[in-house]
């Protein structure tokens, strides 16, 4: 049996797991003296605890009581972390903000255990590609954030939302210690977009934040207005990316009068050279023109509406693109 001092507690993890309050340690204390051992194993991973902290405790305490140490093989650090958010999810009495905290860094540790990387493997040509495609029941296989979404009976958007909420939570306890415990438990009453604007806010300005969060609703000062392109509804997105109607900037307003100036000039020869040029202009404006709208407006692609329109869109362009590439290759 290992010796309870080789036992680890690492702060991580054990921030992962609800801590018991007063009264239900003490009667957990009493019913473990009762039967005289523990009726469930310490669960450890390279020797640092991942289910029984509030035992261990207790055992420390009462050295007499026959305990049991499981030890379980995980491939890291996240593995680990991974673990011990699905053993909590699997419990019945979360409360929603803890759950939510829990979906939140259960897909982002599974992720990071992960790598990122995807198996890969050759053909039969010797090229690499992914074993997903080449094997029906793998690509069958939902992504890590279905998968936790099915698990949980929520929807992927959902999950990718917990994961900004998690970082919130962890921003916030990373500040201010003890912060977490305030918000799951909701001492702290927040909206999940002000618990996720505390991942992107300095450091030095979140225990403020916090602070503010702690007084009621009616006594917190006013949030900063949002700017206009903030209010911008997916419709008005969808709208801007088929090219609706809208203000030309500056730039595109000195481009238009150039090309209205031209056309009462005599033009010069159109070579080769210079309609690559326009080409490549184009085809750079129009990367440049996607590429802003989805840094500022990442929701397009949580929008199912939005996602069909990009999908319908960029279906149009790869067809277009084949058939020019048919012509010249």
């Amino acid at each position: 049996m290992m010796n309870l001092n080789a036992l680890k507690i690492d702060p991580e993890f054990q921030g992962k797991i609800p801590p018991l309050n007063f009264e239900e340690e003490q009667q957990l204390e009493q019913n473990i003296l009762h039967e005289g051992r523990l009726l469930n194993p310490i669960i450890i991973w390279n020797g640092f605890i991942l289910d029984g902290h509030t035992r261990y405790r207790i055992l420390r305490k009462h050295p007499f009581i026959v305990y049991q140490i499981q030890e379980i093989k995980l491939a890291n650090r996240y593995a680990a972390l991974s673990w011990i958010c699905q053993n909590q999810l699997g419990r019945r009495n979360l409360d929603p903000e803890r759950k939510k905290f829990l979906m939140g860094k259960l897909y982002e540790s599974e992720k990071l255990a992960r790598g990122g990387s995807k198996e890969r493997a050759h053909d039969e040509n010797g090229r690499f590609t992914s074993m997903v495609q080449n094997d029906p029941l793998r690509a069958k296989r939902l992504s890590t954030c279905e998968r936790i979404a099915a698990q949980n009976g929520v929807g992927p958007a959902t999950v990718k939302r917990a994961e900004k909420y998690a970082k919130g939570v962890d921003a916030a306890e990373d500040a201010v210690p003890g912060a977490r415990e305030e918000i799951l438990t909701g001492r702290i009453k927040a909206t999940d977009a002000e618990i996720t604007a505390l991942a992107k806010t300095p450091k030095g300005e979140i225990p403020a934040a916090l602070a503010e969060l702690r007084k009621p609703k009616q006594e917190r000062q006013p949030r900063k207005a949002e700017t206009a392109s903030s209010k911008q509804t997916l419709s008005e997105i969808s709208k801007s990316i088929q090219g609706h109607q809208r203000q030309l900037t500056a730039e595109e307003k000195t481009s238009l009068k150039a090309s209205i100036d031209n056309r009462y000039q005599e033009r010069a020869v159109a070579n080769g050279s210079l309609m690559m040029c326009e080409v490549q202009g184009a085809k750079e404006d129009f990367i440049r023109r996607w590429n802003s709208i989805f840094k500022e407006y990442p929701d397009v692609f949580e929008d199912s509406d939005c996602r069909k329109i990009i999908h319908d869109l960029t279906e149009d362009a790869v067809q277009y693109l084949l058939k020019i590439k048919e012509k010249t290759l």
